[in-house]
């Protein structure tokens, strides 16, 4: 068996092998979402087409959605070639539950791949005539946190989004200029209204595209390339809305043994693909069953009927931030930021048996038990504490999730800011200092020891890909492990700056700390391991 539309036509043999199909006309919907899209996505990598592309498919098959999902991809286009076209667009989704039983279903969802390179005229003209069109009704996100960056660590913009404000909208390159010149489209077309929706763990993402899609549009605007009334399009909620969103869904880069199964059982061509951009990615995506997408409810132009999608909640501003605060800042993200990078340093592959560790299981549980959920508001529709029950007892120790600590340490940078600085930010607020705090800087203390590449025996190690890990890694180039007086002032230049942790660290009471416990961690084979078996001891 081969995941295309010709062989899917023969359900029987996919219905032996306990595989679900579409339950409905794939052919048909993709007729009519080419003719009228209705939902475009940037960013069409795992999570999306496990969870999202899920929940149309969920929709599809309860009747209550007519169109499939137009993928937009504006970074790796090694993935429409490789994983979307030879497989006519389907996805096989596989959810690893923690019994070991596994739920396989292909999805149809996904009806359009489309390149967004300008350079390719085709293409382009393609996604303007999408965004151009009145059906059209949100556009969702999931390119990372560092997609909707337009600026370095100096606060100056990176050279690839000079370069688009320089050009202008033909010539875009960045996913915020790619979608901020079709918004401009979609403008001289009569100012048609549109949902613009990130599904990205950031602190109030929907104000973070808002942000850099207005940054993008004053500055053409300014340069003449777009037209004074188009920032102001931006502006009206009434015709362009950014709603906020919380996401979840434990989602691991595709398993080679997978792969294997997935062959044994006869269906063929399931080998994950490593692109040159480093996209870990397969025809087949492999998750965890729980899932939540927390969305307001703000559609100016209408709406599918997400809230019947599995986990999915419709609400307002005010508590998607809520829940957002929650999972991101408290309960589950800082653990995985946390523990991740000392699970690599402690050659520990899988992070469920990183957990098997009692001083990492008791660190992870202080972050969000003892130091996170202390500090944030209870969103009423999720409770706080039955979630994280739910992380610790059954997602996290999912074995068969074969979720790598290395995968946790991807653009780990990106998230400290709202991980653990929203957490150390409220600790100041509210008791003048964050001293008090022992799992987030030791979490931070750890996450610096694994950008020096050595593991707690010595041997070396590739560092996840991270804007911002090669130039922590040259900075730390001289302190030596074994040499805890090697380390000097080389962590305040980034325990300082705020657009790294949203505060001076100094000043929050923790730098200090966090130098001591690096430094502790640095003094020989197997001192980090010791460093935090101290420090969970004195708690």
């Amino acid at each position: 068996m081969k995941l295309n539309l010709e062989s899917i036509r023969k359900r029987e043999d996919w219905e032996e092998k306990k595989i679900a199909l579409p339950s409905y006309d794939v052919a048909a919907v993709r007729k009519k979402s080419r003719q009228a899209p209705r939902w475009v996505h940037f960013g069409i990598g795992n999570i999306f087409r496990i969870f999202i592309a899920g929940i149309a498919d969920d929709l599809l098959n309860q009747g209550l959605l007519d169109r499939g999902i137009t993928c937009v991809e504006t970074f790796d286009y090694e993935v429409a070639d490789k994983i979307y076209a030879p497989y006519d667009n389907l996805g096989l989704s596989v959810i690893l539950n923690r019994d070991g039983s596994r739920d396989l279903r292909v999805l149809g969802s996904m009806a359009e791949a489309v390149k967004a390179r300008c350079e390719e005229k085709e293409s382009w003209l393609r996604l303007k005539e999408i965004f151009s069109c009145p059906d059209l009704q949100l556009v969702s996100f999931t390119i990372t946190e560092k997609g909707y960056a337009l600026k370095n660590t100096e606060g100056e913009y990176s050279s690839l989004i000079r370069a688009d404000i320089d050009r202008g909208p033909e010539h875009a390159a960045s996913a915020m200029a790619i979608l901020t010149a079709m918004l401009l489209e979609r403008y001289r077309r009569g100012k048609l209204p549109i949902a613009l929706v990130s599904m990205d763990n950031c602190s109030q993402n929907g104000s973070l595209l808002r942000s850099a899609v207005l940054t993008l549009a004053r500055e053409w605007m300014e340069k003449g390339y777009a037209e004074e009334g188009f920032p102001a399009y931006l502006q009206d909620e009434k015709l362009v809305s950014f709603p906020w969103t919380m996401i979840d869904k434990i989602t691991p880069r595709p398993s080679p043994s997978i792969a294997e199964d997935l062959n044994r059982l006869g269906v063929e061509g399931m080998q994950p693909v490593i692109t040159e951009k480093r996209t870990y990615i397969a025809p087949f995506m492999n998750a965890e069953g729980p899932q939540y997408l927390v969305i307001e409810d703000s559609f100016p132009n209408g709406r599918p009927a997400l809230d019947h999608g599995k986990g999915v909640y419709l609400t307002d501003r005010d508590t998607v931030s809520l829940t957002e605060r929650m999972k991101v800042t408290a309960c589950l993200n800082p653990v995985h930021s946390a523990l991740g990078p000392i699970g690599v340093v402690w050659g520990i592959d899988l992070f469920a048996d990183l957990l098997k560790e009692p001083d990492l299981l008791k660190m992870g549980r202080l972050a969000a038990y003892g130091e996170g959920m202390p500090v944030i508001r209870d969103p009423k529709i999720l409770s706080p504490k039955k979630f994280t029950d739910e992380l610790f007892q059954e997602r996290f120790p999912n074995e068969y999730l074969g979720d790598t600590n290395l995968r946790l340490c991807t653009d780990v940078t990106q998230g400290w800011g709202v991980r653990f600085g929203e957490t150390i930010k409220t600790y100041v607020r509210q008791k003048g200092t964050a001293g008090s705090l022992v799992a987030v800087p030791l979490g931070i203390a750890g996450g610096l020891r694994y950008m020096l590449g050595v593991d707690d025996t010595g041997r070396p190690y590739t560092l996840a890909p991270d804007p911002m890990a090669e130039e922590i890694h040259e900075r730390l180039s001289d302190i030596v492990t074994g040499d805890p007086s090697s380390l000097k002032d080389q962590l305040r230049p980034i325990l300082s700056n705020e657009q790294v942790f949203y505060i001076n660290l100094y000043e929050a009471g923790l730098g200090k700390k966090i130098e001591e416990m690096f430094r502790e961690m640095i003094k020989g084979p197997g001192a980090c391991r010791n460093a935090v078996h101290k420090y969970m001891s004195q708690v």
